[in-house]
């Protein structure tokens, strides 16, 4: 789940592109604080929550859809340019963190892991705290640890791509446009 390209990964490339490296961070900090607030609401029963109100997961399912659109649309506008020398400096860290917040919390994929992998691998009993910490541990810092290695892949990739600074946005546009149509045709 997480090598595999999904929104918060095509988001953070972007973002590593046309912000930086370091700036890009504050994405996957917002995502890996999305994954923390799903552990918790998993662990206070969202999946009973879920089995008696099973549209929730429709209703999260085109909020992330929505996002994903809004953010891809906000490429397609964008007069970003990428050079070599000088990051674009417009996004804030708050907006970037939120970016990546929103990107993760309303994606259905990683509440839907979460409902399946606490109930298979962490077995209730005296140490359950214990386990969904180490669990939560993990989790987050291998999320990270792939988000940023997607972020540093994509800044050193930006350099091909200076010659044509649209093409980033595009590709970004286009990339979260099919995760929306395949997440709206899944789950």
């Amino acid at each position: 789940m997480f090598i595999t390209p999904g929104a918060p990964r095509i988001l953070i490339m972007s973002q590593s592109i046309n912000y930086g490296f370091k700036k890009s961070l504050w994405t996957a900090l917002g995502d890996i604080t999305a994954n923390t607030i799903q552990i918790i609401i998993v662990l206070v029963g969202l999946n009973t929550v879920i089995k008696i109100f099973p549209d929730l997961i429709f209703y999260f399912k085109w909020m992330g859809i929505s996002y994903l659109l809004y953010i891809a649309y906000g490429y397609l506008r964008s007069n970003t340019q990428i050079t070599l020398k000088i990051k674009v400096k417009t996004k804030s860290i708050q907006s970037l963190f939120l970016d990546g917040f929103l990107i993760a919390f309303f994606g259905p994929k990683a509440i839907i892991f979460f409902i399946t992998i606490f109930p298979t691998f962490i077995p209730m009993g005296e140490y359950y705290l214990i386990n969904v910490f180490i669990f939560w541990i993990t989790y987050v810092t291998l999320d990270f640890i792939t988000l940023a290695t997607y972020s540093s892949i994509a800044d050193k990739i930006s350099a091909s791509l200076a010659s044509n600074p649209y093409t980033l946005n595009y590709i970004s546009a286009a990339a979260l446009l099919i995760i929306s149509i395949v997440i709206g045709f899944k789950v």
